[in-house]
């Protein structure tokens, strides 16, 4: 993996794109605290990560969850975003379980809480989801149904 610069002239991990998962249970959603030594450090974001060479979005949104959170409970997927930057894209899935768990940490998680939107709006979310957040709250039909 490498780091790529987009058409915006932002520099972005991985040169096929990257994705993550959005992790809902009933009211409540799932987020990761970056590591400090990672991009963004400091900062609530949700689990996810670069694709792989030919590797599907929602396969590497997957991947990269279990990496960093250890095995998954079923998931329902409600939806996706695609934040295309030209040239380097991040889709975020929305997707519900059934049953708060507690996921593992891993070298790139310092923490992980279920919040809910009202908490959200009082964290230091990463850039990228901070984003996608604020243009799902601005229109609730973002997320593409699937």
């Amino acid at each position: 993996m490498r780091w790529v610069t987009c058409d915006a002239g932002h520099r972005h991990w991985g040169p096929y794109g990257a994705a993550g998962l959005l992790i809902r249970c009933g009211e409540a959603y799932l987020l990761q605290l970056r590591a400090a030594w990672t991009d963004h450090g400091g900062t609530w974001g949700i689990p996810g990560g670069a694709r792989h060479q030919g590797e599907g979005s929602y396969a590497a949104a997957c991947r990269e969850a279990a990496e960093e959170m250890g095995s998954l409970p079923p998931l329902a997927q409600l939806g996706s975003f695609t934040d295309d930057h030209g040239g380097w894209a991040y889709v975020t899935y929305l997707v519900a379980v059934a049953e708060r768990f507690e996921p593992r940490g891993s070298a790139e998680t310092a923490a992980h809480a279920w919040v809910t939107q009202g908490e959200m709006a009082a964290m230091t979310l990463h850039p990228g989801l901070a984003a996608t957040w604020r243009a799902g709250l601005a229109c609730p039909d973002i997320f593409i149904p699937h």
